[in-house]
């Protein structure tokens, strides 16, 4: 009885906390490019055991669409969205074969709704045949969309060692010599060859779950970044949740350098 009042009177609180949340946040801090680890599906899936649909995955599937919603009603530009990585291969053929489904039902989704320019960044070659082609064969739709990356098959030590291959593929066609291209490389031309390049680096990077560590997420992007970490489960992030870590963000002075 006491659980349920507490869920009701939770009910009445939180609209009027996300209103006062709204109100008190600076929008012309908003961040341009939010990265974010969507952690805890599994953990989420274990917790819930007797929710309607059992898979963690699924359910944190689901939740994107509302997630980017906010995203647009904040002004976000860019987002990025960690939906696998390369070190996931490592789980068994049956999971990696269900989740690779889901991520290939989740874009399809996201493309269909017209709302978003989606990007696929990540190692897709690593990646079946029909989901390579599937995410390869993305468009924007939009002019003025936002960005929406679905970082699929990604690691970030993987991106950089892409980006090097591709600034020396550059250099031997242009022909240049080993030397000349150590010579001529900068921290842009690396840039240039990232997953990511033309887009502003993420100000922002979210992490779900708990866990307090990057885990590669955007290595070389993520230079200059600010991180907030969030207990909550990916399945169970609120729209509440999102506007603390921009309340967050827009508090702290951020700094460039050591």
């Amino acid at each position: 009885m006491y659980a349920a009042i507490r869920k009701f009177i939770k009910s009445l609180l939180y609209p009027l906390y996300e209103w006062r949340l709204v109100r008190s946040l600076d929008f012309s801090k908003t961040p341009h490019h939010v990265g974010v680890i969507l952690d805890g599906n599994r953990r989420w899936a274990k917790a819930n055991p007797n929710q309607g649909d059992p898979n963690g995955h699924k359910a944190g599937a689901s939740k994107i669409i509302e997630f980017l919603g906010w995203c647009d009603e904040a002004d976000v530009r860019v987002v990025t969205l960690w939906l696998l990585s390369t070190d996931n291969f490592k789980r068994s053929a049956a999971e990696i074969e269900e989740l690779l489904q889901i991520i290939g039902d989740t874009v399809d989704e996201l493309a269909a709704t017209g709302r978003w320019n989606i990007k696929a960044v990540g190692a897709l070659d690593l990646l079946p045949q029909w989901l390579g082609e599937k995410l390869s064969n993305l468009k924007p739709i939009r002019k003025d969309g936002v960005e929406v990356n679905v970082a699929i098959s990604y690691g970030g030590r993987r991106e950089i060692v892409d980006a090097v291959k591709s600034y020396l593929s550059q250099e031997e066609n242009s022909g240049h010599s080993l030397d000349q291209a150590k010579a001529n490389l900068s921290v842009e031309d690396i840039s240039k060859f990232l997953y990511t390049a033309g887009q502003p680096d993420p100000e922002l990077l979210i992490r779900t779950s708990g866990e307090q560590r990057l885990s590669g997420f955007m290595l070389w992007q993520s230079a200059s970044s600010e991180f907030y970490f969030c207990e909550a489960y990916w399945p169970d992030f609120r729209r509440v949740d999102f506007l603390r870590a921009l309340r967050a963000y827009s508090m702290r002075q951020r700094r460039f350098g050591s």
